[in-house]
């Protein structure tokens, strides 16, 4: 296993809560990250995965610096060994750490496509651009689009290419491909893997664990704000008995070739967030250990779980 000395990002101890009104305009803070621990090297794709609620998308934001006012966060964020304190974020933030994000919203709708994804980095890399949208299986016109005129997969493939352009050491992926055709998504993942084979990094958040590994080298589990298990790509491609965590093997089991097989129970709202380990109330393991704190973060088997029971 590599030596977290040697990271790009390092993530460790993540809290984030946000300060929310309750009844009679009483304040409550409401914790939707907890424990959240992630480690990123240069050189490689880390996948993000975990069901809608999990907390993938609030990492994006917290390493870039944007999450919303009322958000307060805690832990331990470094970046090239050095803290990643707000300052050094807004100084990093569409440079050396580029964005793709979720919504497509993100694009400005007065302004043509060509001239904001060339952005405001000169010379301008209008050439390098045109050979990335060719690339993306965009039409040579779309750099006289508005955004409106875009479909939505061509809105994303835009979104993609202008991450990819940039100098960035690393990149924040989030849900990339929907709105792709498969060819489409399989040419924006080789891209990133180019880039990651250059000695950068791209962390990869997406619901599409099947393609993600095929071009990933990690796989990062999330549930209920935490991270569940970190494991090396190929152990999702031999099955659940590779996994370590119940909840990845859980995941692994879900998929559709795998037998769409779903657990019992949900996860839990972060308003009501169960003592011990999170994933207890729907684990079939589960003893009185698991349910009196969560469980530290141990290696087995050359990937990170945290898992009392974990072999």
């Amino acid at each position: 296993m590599k030596q977290k000395e040697d990271s790009l990002l390092e993530i460790h101890d993540l809290s984030v809560s946000f300060r929310m009104y309750d009844h009679g305009l009483e304040q409550t803070d409401l914790q939707v990250i907890s424990n959240l621990y992630l480690t990123v090297y240069p050189g490689e794709i880390v996948a993000v995965a975990g069901s809608s609620g999990s907390g993938k998308s609030l990492l994006a934001s917290a390493i870039l610096g944007i999450l919303p006012g009322n958000a307060s966060l805690r832990g331990h964020l470094h970046y090239k060994g050095e803290e990643l304190t707000p300052r050094r974020q807004k100084y990093l933030r569409g440079s050396e750490i580029a964005l793709v994000p979720q919504s497509v919203s993100y694009l400005d709708p007065l302004m043509k496509i060509g001239v904001q994804a060339d952005g405001h980095k000169k010379p301008y890399p209008t050439e390098k651009r045109r050979s990335v949208f060719k690339r993306l299986d965009l039409p040579d016109k779309t750099e006289q689009l508005f955004p409106f005129q875009l479909s939505g997969g061509m809105a994303r493939r835009v979104l993609v290419g202008a991450a990819l352009i940039t100098d960035a050491q690393l990149v924040i992926a989030d849900e990339p491909t929907p709105g792709m055709s498969l060819e489409q998504a399989m040419e924006a993942l080789q891209m990133f893997r180019e880039m990651a084979d250059e000695g950068k990094a791209v962390i990869l958040i997406t619901h599409d664990i099947d393609l993600a590994v095929e071009f990933a080298d990690r796989v990062a589990v999330f549930y209920a704000g935490t991270t569940v298990e970190t494991a090396p790509a190929a152990d999702f491609k031999n099955g659940p008995d590779s996994l370590r965590h119940p909840y990845s093997k859980a995941l692994w089991r879900a998929l559709p070739q795998n037998g769409f097989w779903p657990i019992p129970g949900f996860q839990p709202y972060a308003g009501n967030l169960p003592k011990g380990c999170l994933f207890a109330p729907r684990c079939p393991y589960k003893t009185a250990e698991c349910e009196r704190e969560l469980p530290s973060v141990k290696e087995v088997r050359g990937g990170e779980v945290r898992c009392c029971h974990a072999t």
